[in-house]
C-alpha cells in the first residue's frame, strides 16, 4: 500500500467514526428529550442510558459469538463425548438443565457423605493400580 492510500483510508475511518459519534449524540438527545415529558428529567437519563446499554449489549453479543462452519456433506460427524452431549442437551432445554442442577446441589447439601465419596472419585482418578498384562 502506498502513503496516499493509507491516509485515504484514515480519513475514511476517520469521518465514519465522527458520523456514528453525532448519531449517537442526537439519538441520545431525541430519546431524552421524548422521555422527558413522560418520566421527568431523571427517569429520562435513566432510560437513555438503558437503551445504551442494550445497544451496546447487543453489539458485544454480535463480535463475540462463535462462527460455526458448515458440515461437509460426505463427512460423518465425529461421535459426541458423554459431556458434549450433556451441554448439547443442557443448550437445547435450559430449563431442564436448571432444575436438574437445583436437585443436585440440594442433593449434594443434604448429604455430605456424598461429597466427599465424590472428591475422593474425582482426587483417585486414574491413580488407581492396573493389573499386569
Amino acid at each position: 500500500m502506498n502513503f496516499k492510500r493509507i491516509l485515504s483510508l484514515a480519513a475514511a475511518v476517520t469521518a465514519v467514526a465522527a458520523a456514528a459519534a453525532v448519531c449517537v449524540v442526537a439519538a441520545s438527545f431525541a430519546i431524552y428529550a421524548f422521555a422527558r415529558e413522560y418520566i421527568g428529567p431523571a427517569g429520562a437519563a435513566a432510560v437513555v442510558a438503558a437503551v445504551f446499554a442494550l445497544l451496546a449489549l447487543a453489539v458485544a453479543w454480535a463480535a463475540t459469538r462463535k462462527v460455526v462452519p458448515k458440515a461437509r456433506a460426505g463427512a460423518p460427524p465425529p461421535p459426541a463425548s458423554p459431556v458434549d452431549r450433556v451441554v448439547a442437551m443442557a443448550k437445547e432445554r435450559p430449563l431442564l438443565a436448571l432444575g436438574a442442577a437445583a436437585v443436585a446441589a440440594t442433593v449434594l447439601i443434604r448429604n455430605p457423605a456424598m461429597v466427599t465419596a465424590l472428591i475422593s472419585a474425582f482426587v483417585a482418578g486414574n491413580n488407581t493400580p492396573k493389573p499386569p498384562q
